[in-house]
C-alpha cells in the first residue's frame, strides 16, 4: 500500500478547486450571458474571503449573478433591499419580549435579521442613510452582530455582495471611505457587446430556463478558503505589492508626482492585504501554486479603484481612480528579485 505525500494531497487539492471554479463558471455561464471577467473576480473573492461591491447601470443582470453564483455553492442566500427607511434593526434583527404560556415567565429572545445568512445581496447600498449603512459595518468585518449587549456569530462562509446604480445620484447616500475599505473588490458590470444582447433576448424570452446544480457544500468553500491561504508569495511579490499600494499615496511614499497633483488620499496597508489575498485565490483558482507578479497586477483594478480618492484637479483632467492604477502599473518597476517560478511548489501552513 503506497503512501501519499504532503506535496501530492496539496497538488490533488489545487486540482479539486480548479475542477470546481470550472464547473461553477461553466453552470453560471449558461444563465448569464458574457461577463466573463465579473463572474472571476467574484469567484476570487469568494475564495479569498473577501466582500465586493458591484456598480453597474440597471438591467444588468446583478441581482440574477449573484443568486446564481449562492445556488451554485449551496449557499444560504437572502436579499436586502436597501430603502431610505430601512432601519439597522431590519437588517441585523432585534429583540422580542417572549412569554410562556404553562409558566407566564417572559424573557427577551433576539430575532435573526435577513443577514444571517451565507451570502448577502446588499442590493442598492447607497440608497439608505449612513445609520443603516453602518450596520453592516460590524458584519463584514468581524463577522458577528452584537445586540443587547451579546454577541451573535454569523454563519460561515459569509459575504456581502453589495450593489449600487451610478447614474441617479438624488437621495442616494455614497458609501464612506471607511466602508468601502472593507470591500476586497469593486467591480464594474459594462454594457454586453452586441452578440451577447442578442443571445440575453432569446434566452430571457424563451420557455426554458437552466438548471443550477450545487457544486461546493459551506464546509468545503471553508476547506479551500484555507487552501488558497496556503498558497505561498514569495518577498519579490510582496515587495511589487507594497510598492504598488506606497506609490497611491503621492511622491514622499515613492510615488509619482502625478499622484500628489491628482489623488486626495492613497490606499492603506489593507490595500496591501487585499492585493496578496486576491493574488492568491487568482493564482490557486487557475491551478497554480505560487503567486506571480502578473497575478497582481491583474487584480490592482478592483483592489486598488475604491480606495484611492482623486481631487477635482483629476476630474478637470479627466482621470479616475481606474486610469490612475492603469498608469502606475506602467510606471512602477518590478524590482530584480527571485524568479517567482523558483518559489517552492508545495503549501506552507
Amino acid at each position: 500500500m503506497s503512501t501519499t505525500t504532503t506535496e501530492e494531497i496539496d497538488i490533488t487539492e489545487l486540482g479539486q478547486l480548479r475542477e470546481a471554479h470550472d464547473q461553477i463558471r461553466e453552470q453560471i455561464a449558461g444563465r448569464i450571458v458574457g461577463q466573463d471577467e465579473v463572474v472571476e473576480q467574484l469567484l476570487m473573492a469568494v475564495f479569498a474571503r473577501g466582500h465586493c461591491i458591484l456598480e453597474g447601470v440597471p438591467g444588468l443582470a446583478k441581482t440574477l449573478m449573484v443568486h446564481t453564483l449562492a445556488q451554485s455553492l449551496s449557499l444560504e442566500f437572502n436579499r436586502i433591499q436597501f430603502t431610505p427607511d430601512l432601519m439597522p434593526s431590519d437588517i441585523t434583527g432585534t429583540e422580542v419580549l417572549y412569554e410562556d404560556r404553562n409558566t407566564g415567565a417572559r424573557e427577551l429572545r433576539f430575532v435573526h435579521g435577513p443577514i444571517f445568512a451565507n451570502l448577502i445581496l446588499a442590493d442598492e447600498i447607497n440608497r439608505t442613510p449612513p445609520k443603516t449603512q453602518a450596520a453592516l459595518l460590524e458584519a463584514m468585518q468581524e463577522r458577528q452582530v452584537t445586540a443587547g449587549g451579546r454577541r451573535h456569530a454569523l454563519p460561515e462562509p459569509f459575504f456581502v455582495l453589495a450593489t449600487q446604480n451610478p447614474i441617479e445620484q438624488e437621495g442616494t447616500y455614497p458609501l464612506p471611505e471607511a466602508q468601502l475599505d472593507r470591500f476586497l473588490f469593486k467591480i464594474f458590470i459594462n454594457y454586453p457587446t452586441p452578440d451577447e444582447e442578442r443571445r440575453i433576448y432569446r434566452l430571457t424570452t424563451g420557455v426554458e430556463e437552466c438548471e443550477i446544480t450545487p457544486m461546493l457544500t459551506g464546509e468545503r468553500i471553508a476547506e479551500l478558503q484555507r487552501l488558497v491561504r496556503r498558497v505561498p508569495v514569495s518577498d519579490h511579490c510582496i515587495d511589487y505589492a507594497m510598492d504598488l499600494v506606497r506609490a497611491t499615496r503621492g511622491p514622499k511614499h515613492g510615488g509619482p508626482n502625478y499622484i500628489g497633483e491628482y489623488v486626495s488620499w492613497g490606499a492603506g496597508p489593507r490595500a496591501g492585504q487585499a492585493l496578496i489575498l486576491a493574488a492568491k485565490a487568482r493564482a490557486a483558482l487557475a491551478g497554480r501554486p505560487s503567486v506571480s507578479t502578473d497575478d497582481i497586477r491583474a487584480v490592482a483594478a478592483p483592489v486598488l479603484r475604491h480606495r484611492i480618492v482623486v481631487n477635482y484637479n483629476a476630474q478637470a483632467a479627466g482621470e479616475s481612480s481606474d486610469s490612475i492604477v492603469a498608469r502606475l502599473l506602467d510606471d512602477i518597476p518590478i524590482r530584480k528579485g527571485a524568479n517567482d517560478a523558483a518559489v517552492a511548489q508545495v503549501f506552507r501552513s
